[in-house]
């Protein structure tokens, strides 16, 4: 089979830089074309120069029609309406779109699930395997633990993110949830300031703590009568993330039209 082409989103970026080297030191992989934002200042800049690879002959392109014309996927850490227009497109060309944008809603991702019976759409909201592997922990230790121990899910970032909870700490809420058999919409508790009250049975905790340049720590705390159990991940590399994302992306080559997640791709128990 030919190498797989690929197109960066969000190509100036420091993910987006980050995959670009990630493709190129792939000897099945092959960078098509790079992405960015209108108006954004790397506009036309070569993005093989951009990354500290030399020139590439790529430049940085607002236009993703053209972009995706004649690739196989597309690799998206972006923002929520880019990777809306995104999924359109890769339904329109049937191509594989990797979505590792975070701060989706409910609508956002009702649109992608309407775009996965087009194109291989691969989403989620850590592409590292350790993460994946702690969601599957958290799934069974709520379902192995009763409503008496309480869930808390505490994420850490740089002071630069934008969005939180994050969309790690919002994965693992759902997996917890599932292993609870609720529904985390319901059962979501995601602020408390002043007199609240106390805690409400069954809810599942958030908390977000942003500074400096941490990459993402996330705990997983079930604390019951007597004993807490905590189940944590913390990120050291970048690259873990890129490197995921091409994983996903060899991986969904080939496959039937759909919306798949990591633990799909590493063949984990959703049990």
């Amino acid at each position: 089979m030919a190498d797989m082409r690929l197109v960066v989103a969000g190509a100036a970026g420091r993910m987006g830089r980050m995959l670009v080297q990630a493709i190129q030191a792939n000897e099945e992989l092959v960078l098509a074309g790079a992405l960015e934002r209108k108006g954004s200042p790397a506009l036309g800049q070569d993005i093989g120069t951009l990354a500290g690879l030399g020139p590439l002959g790529i430049s940085i392109t607002d236009d993703p029609l053209s972009a995706l014309a004649h690739a196989d996927g597309v690799i998206d850490f972006t923002a929520p309406q880019a990777t809306l227009e995104l999924a359109a497109i890769a339904a329109q060309a049937r191509i594989v779109h990797v979505i590792g944008t975070t701060g989706l809603s409910a609508e956002d991702l009702k649109a992608i699930d309407a775009a996965g019976r087009h194109a291989v759409i691969i989403r989620s909201g850590n592409m590292s395997l350790g993460v994946n592997l702690l969601a599957g922990l958290v799934r069974r230790t709520a379902k192995a633990l009763g409503i008496e121990y309480d869930i808390e899910i505490v994420d850490m970032h740089h002071r630069m993110k934008v969005d939180a909870p994050s969309g790690t700490a919002l994965m693992l809420g759902e997996a917890a949830a599932e292993g609870r058999g609720i529904s985390l919409q319901d059962h979501s508790d995601r602020g408390r300031d002043g007199i609240t009250g106390a805690r409400k049975p069954g809810d599942i905790g958030f908390a977000a703590l942003r500074g400096g340049t941490v990459i993402g720590d996330h705990t997983v705390t079930f604390a019951g009568p007597g004993e807490r159990i905590e189940l944590s991940h913390r990120a050291e590399d970048r690259s873990l993330f890129a490197r995921g994302a091409l994983r996903a992306a060899l991986w969904g080559r080939g496959r039937q039209p759909s919306v798949y997640s990591m633990a799909d791709v590493l063949g984990l128990d959703e049990a």
